[in-house]
């Protein structure tokens, strides 16, 4: 996984979207899917190092997984960690978590477009839905890049099953489709 301290955010003027050739529709329900920024701050005090920020649910896979602040040795061996330097939950920009294939995340290939992710934090419940995947090489800074959207990332080792050295990165794409 990428360290903390191996990437600054040198593009940080730069926005991107989401590709319209790669979003997928998301699953109509009642309410809409336009989530508009929160009216508050959703994190007045940022967490430190090693915290537990909340819990990450997938449903489609049945797991509850705890998120760790940080991509450490130390946080991952606690669960997801998040990347400190991508946005919190929630918040409009590009949410980066990673986790290894062995552990948290050996089941992240059977995910699909369409399941859903949800984030529960002190700020509250974040729904994404998940509209692409790709795999990209280990030295791929693009998936934490800013973004326009508030879109979570996922990020682990590729390919799933080989020993010893992986020079790859899966990576899951979900947009946020609604906020509690």
């Amino acid at each position: 996984m990428w360290a903390q301290s191996d990437y600054s955010a040198e593009v940080t003027s730069i926005r991107f979207s989401i590709s319209p050739t790669i979003a997928a529709e998301p699953v109509k329900s009642d309410s809409s899917f336009e989530v508009s920024a929160p009216d508050r701050i959703l994190y007045p005090v940022y967490p430190e190092q090693g915290d537990n920020i909340g819990t990450l649910t997938i449903p489609a896979l049945k797991l509850e997984l705890p998120v760790i602040q940080g991509t450490g040795v130390e946080e991952l061996k606690k669960g997801v960690g998040h990347f400190a330097q991508s946005v919190l939950p929630g918040e409009e920009d590009n949410c980066v978590l990673s986790g290894h294939r062995e552990t948290v995340f050996r089941q992240m290939g059977s995910l699909k477009i369409g399941d859903l992710l949800i984030l529960q934090t002190s700020a509250g419940i974040f729904t994404y839905q998940i509209y692409g995947t790709r795999i990209v090489h280990a030295d791929d800074k693009t998936v934490i890049v800013p973004t326009e959207n508030a879109i979570l990332t996922m990020t682990t080792c590729y390919p799933f099953n080989a020993p010893g050295y992986y020079p790859d990165r899966y990576i899951v794409s979900a947009v946020l489709v609604k906020s509690e």
